[in-house]
C-alpha cells in the first residue's frame, strides 16, 4: 500500500496536494461531463421530443448518481479516516466492503428502477411517445446499473489513497468512445440496427462496463482489496454498516438533488417542452462551469478526512481556506463567461428560438449563484470527511425539497413570475444553503480545534 503517499496527505503543502487532486478530479469530471454533452448533441439530432425525455430522464437517472456518489464519499471518508489513523487492515477491509454493498445496492436499485420508472414518468407529464421516450432509455440504463455502482466503489478506494488521476483517464476514454458510439448506435451501421434513444443508454452501460474493469485493475495494485481472497468480499454487518452510516447522508443528500430536480422540472413542465429541453441544456452548461468545485470537493473530501484520522484539525481549517480562495477565483471568471455568452452557449445544443432564448436567462441568473455553489459542496465535503455527514441531509432536504416548493408557488401562483420566478428562486435558495451549511461546518471545527 502506498504508505509514502498516505503520509503526504497529512505532510505535504496544502495548495500542492490541493493542485494534485482536484486538477485531475476536475479534468475528468469536465469529460464526464462533455460525456453527457454528447448524449444532448446526439439526442437533438433524433428531436426536440429526445432531448425533452433526456431532461425529463435525468432525475430519474440521478437516482443512480445519488446511491453510487453516496456510497463512495461514506467509503472515501472511512477508509481515508482509516489510512490516516495508520490503521492499514481496517482500510483493506472496509475496501473490500465498499465493492460487496455497491453489489447489494445495484441489485437493489435495478429491481426498484424497473418497478418504479413509468409512475414516476407520468407523475412528471410524459404520455405517449413522450413517455414510450423516457422509459425505452430509462430501462437499458436500470440494467446497467451494477457497472455504474461498480465504478463509483472503485473510485472511492482510489480516492481515499489519493489516486484521483485512474477515474480522470476512465472518464477521458469514456468520452472519446461515447462519441464514436453514440452515433453508431442510434442511426445505425456495419451490422448494428439503429437503435434511437436506446442506442444513447447502451453506449453509456458498455462504457460504464469497460471502465468498471479498468478501474479493478487499478485498485488491485493499491493493496487494498481482496489480500486474502474472495473471502473478503463475503457481506460483513460491522464494516458495510460503518459505510451504510457515513454514506447514507451522503446518499440521502445526492438524491434530495435528484428530487429537487423533480420539483424543478414538475414547476417547469407547464411551460412546455421547450422550457423542459432549455433547462435540461443549461443545466449541462452550467455544469461545465462548476467542474472546478467538484474537484475541490474530491480534494477537501480526501484531505480532511486524512487530516481528521490523524487528528490535524488545524490543518482541515488551512485546507478549507484554502479551497474557498480556489473556488472563488474560478467561479468569478465562469461567470463572466456564461453570463456574457448565454446565447452562443444554448446555439451549440438547440436551433429552437425559444429554447436558446430560456436557455439563456436561467445562464444569466445562474451566474450569480455559482460560488454558492463552491461554498455548499465544500463545507459538505469537510463535514463528510470529519464523519459529521448527518447536516448534509436537513439542508438537501430543505435546499432541493421545502424551499423550493414553498419559494416557486408563491412566485408563480402568487406573482405570477413565470419562469423567472423558478430561476430567481433557484439562485435564493442555493445561496441561503451555502451560508447556513458555511456557519454548521465552522462551528464545528471550531468546537475540535478548542478540544485538541
Amino acid at each position: 500500500m502506498g504508505h509514502d503517499t498516505d503520509a503526504a496527505l497529512t505532510t505535504a503543502p496544502i495548495p500542492a496536494l490541493i493542485a494534485k487532486l482536484a486538477v485531475p478530479a476536475s479534468v475528468g469530471f469536465f469529460f464526464n461531463t462533455m460525456f453527457n454533452v454528447v448524449d444532448t448533441f446526439f439526442g437533438g439530432m433524433i428531436s426536440t421530443q429526445t432531448q425533452a425525455a433526456l431532461s425529463l430522464s435525468f432525475p430519474v437517472f440521478f437516482i443512480i448518481i445519488a446511491l453510487g456518489s453516496g456510497l463512495a464519499n461514506g467509503a472515501t471518508a472511512v477508509i481515508a479516516n482509516a489510512l490516516g489513523a495508520g490503521r492499514d487492515q481496517d482500510a483493506r477491509v472496509l475496501s473490500s466492503q465498499t465493492v460487496s454493498l455497491a453489489c447489494l445496492s445495484a441489485a437493489m436499485l435495478t429491481a426498484i428502477g424497473m418497478l418504479a420508472a413509468r409512475p414516476l414518468f407520468i407523475f412528471l407529464g410524459a404520455s405517449q411517445a413522450y413517455l414510450g421516450d423516457c422509459l425505452a432509455y430509462m430501462y437499458t440504463i436500470f440494467a446497467g446499473t451494477l457497472f455504474f455502482l461498480g465504478a463509483y466503489a472503485c473510485n472511492a478506494i482510489l480516492n481515499a489513497a489519493g489516486d484521483t488521476r485512474s477515474f480522470r483517464n476512465f472518464l477521458i476514454m469514456g468520452f472519446l468512445a461515447n462519441l464514436i458510439l453514440d452515433p453508431w448506435f442510434i442511426f445505425g451501421g456495419l451490422g448494428v440496427p439503429a437503435m434511437g434513444i436506446v442506442g444513447l443508454a447502451l453506449s453509456t452501460i458498455l462504457i460504464e462496463l469497460m471502465g468498471t474493469l479498468y478501474l479493478a485493475g487499478k485498485v488491485g495494485r493499491t493493496g487494498l482489496l481482496g489480500a486474502s481472497g474472495l473471502k473478503d468480499f463475503r457481506p460483513r454487518r460491522g464494516p458495510i454498516g460503518v459505510i451504510i452510516r457515513q454514506g447514507l447522508p451522503a446518499s440521502i443528500n445526492m438524491l434530495t438533488v435528484g428530487l429537487g430536480i423533480f420539483v424543478i422540472i414538475a414547476f417547469i413542465s407547464p411551460f412546455g417542452k421547450a422550457a423542459v429541453a432549455a433547462y435540461g441544456i443549461a443545466v449541462r452548461i452550467e455544469q461545465i462551469v462548476l467542474l472546478p468545485a467538484i474537484g475541490l470537493s474530491v480534494a477537501t473530501l480526501t484531505l480532511v478526512a486524512h487530516s481528521n484520522g490523524a487528528r490535524l484539525f488545524g490543518r482541515i481549517a488551512q485546507t478549507l481556506r484554502t479551497v474557498l480562495v480556489y473556488g472563488g477565483i474560478c467561479m468569478v471568471a465562469g461567470g463572466l463567461t456564461i453570463f456574457l455568452l448565454a446565447e452562443a452557449c444554448m446555439r451549440i445544443f438547440s436551433a429552437d428560438t425559444e429554447v436558446i432564448h430560456i436557455g439563456a436567462t436561467y445562464l444569466r441568473i445562474d451566474a450569480l449563484a455559482l460560488y454558492a455553489y463552491v461554498i455548499l459542496s465544500v463545507h459538505v465535503a469537510t463535514l463528510q470527511g470529519i464523519k459529521k455527514p448527518g447536516f448534509a441531509v436537513l439542508i438537501g432536504v430543505l435546499r432541493q425539497i421545502i424551499a423550493p416548493a414553498t419559494v416557486f408557488t408563491i412566485l408563480i401562483k402568487i406573482y405570477h413570475s413565470g419562469l423567472l420566478g423558478v430561476w430567481w428562486g433557484i439562485c435564493f435558495i442555493t445561496w441561503a444553503a451555502a451560508v447556513i451549511t458555511a456557519l454548521y461546518a465552522r462551528r464545528l471545527l471550531k468546537k475540535a480545534l478548542e478540544s485538541s
